[in-house]
């Protein structure tokens, strides 16, 4: 929707000059430029292949990692840290997400169109549910014990019982979805409507999609944050390179952002209040949150494939899997500098 006369010179005078200066770094500034600092690079076994998405349990320690080239599931004792183990047979695995009372590791093999249901304590699958075309994303609503998959390439939500280990009925959605989230503050489920520009809301209780958000001046929103204490969405366009940041209150986008090319994957560190994005091109861009609106802090090239990034809330350490470095796939570990 258009921005209000007001709102448009606020945010020309205030966001878009640090929008600008944002955009100018992302290219060839080295990674040094960003505040963080190199622990170690962990290598993960398998192929120098592409990597995905990731899903941390605080409890165990335990760091899930999409290897998607692989078809695997890598899994990270984050204590050591060392490999503690890998699942097999996940072809072309995207999402993953963990659910860990019930000791499950939901992975979204997108090569057969499958979620794969993994018990953590042996890692070996106990199940297996029919998903719709392209499955992306994974969210796990814990207190309805269900797990919400986007299916990039179709139309509708696929929803999993994990009491059950059993589809439910779908959610029509209208178009392919980026990713899904659920928001443990507002206790709905918030996914990407990614062919119609929209973010869609979705109540658990009843699986009725309960309000369609345009997100104008976003192509293709892909990657998704939801800060449910402050009401605020961050939604990577991966068509434009821009994140934009929308009120929940007012359902107004008050900010856009240049980012790197193909922007993916977001994690937010809840005790810092700090934004990581993941580009599709090496870039990483970080922002803080301030009085609900976001200033950016740095954006630099970490190394080819860098699309995807989790946060450890308890040690504020930044976790991002990379492909190949020196012909293998490692997890590179970092930590804010001082």
């Amino acid at each position: 929707m258009p921005f209000p006369a007001i709102l448009r010179r606020a945010v020309t005078a205030t966001v878009l000059p640090a929008a600008l200066m944002l955009a100018g770094c992302s290219g060839p500034a080295p990674a040094s430029a960003l505040p963080l600092r190199q622990v170690q690079d962990l290598p993960l076994p398998g192929g120098a292949t592409r990597l995905d998405y990731q899903s941390i349990d605080p409890a165990a320690r335990r760091l899930y990692i999409a290897h998607m080239g692989d078809g695997t599931v890598d899994v990270v004792d984050l204590g050591k840290p060392a490999v503690d183990g890998t699942a097999q047979g996940t072809a072309s695995v995207h999402g993953v997400m963990v659910a860990p009372e019930r000791h499950t590791l939901l992975a979204a093999a997108a090569g057969t169109n499958e979620v794969a249901l993994i018990d953590t304590r042996t890692l070996r699958e106990t199940g297996r549910v029919k998903s719709g075309d392209l499955p992306d994303g994974i969210a796990y609503d814990p207190a309805h014990g269900k797990a919400y998959v986007s299916n990039e390439h179709d139309h509708a939500l696929t929803v999993i019982d994990l009491a059950t280990g059993q589809a439910r009925s779908p959610i029509e959605v209208g178009g392919g979805t980026g990713n899904v989230i659920y928001d443990p503050t507002s206790g709905k489920v918030f996914v990407n409507g990614q062919g119609r520009g929209e973010l869609l809301i979705i109540d658990p209780a009843t699986d009725a999609v309960t309000d369609r958000l345009k997100v104008d001046g976003c192509d293709g929103p892909h990657g998704l944050f939801i800060d449910g204490a402050k009401q605020l969405a961050f939604i990577a366009c991966e068509g434009n390179a821009k994140l934009l940041v929308l009120d929940l209150r007012s359902k107004e986008i008050t900010a856009r952002f240049d980012t790197g090319n193909t922007p993916d994957v977001l994690a937010f560190d809840q005790g810092l209040h700090r934004l990581y994005l993941a580009a599709e091109d090496g870039t990483v861009s970080i922002f803080d949150e301030h009085d609900r609106a976001l200033v950016p802090v740095a954006s630099a090239k970490l190394n080819d494939h860098a699309h995807t990034v989790a946060v450890d809330q308890v040690t504020h350490r930044v976790y991002f899997p990379l492909q190949d470095i020196n012909g293998h796939a490692v997890l590179r570990i970092m930590e804010p500098a001082k």
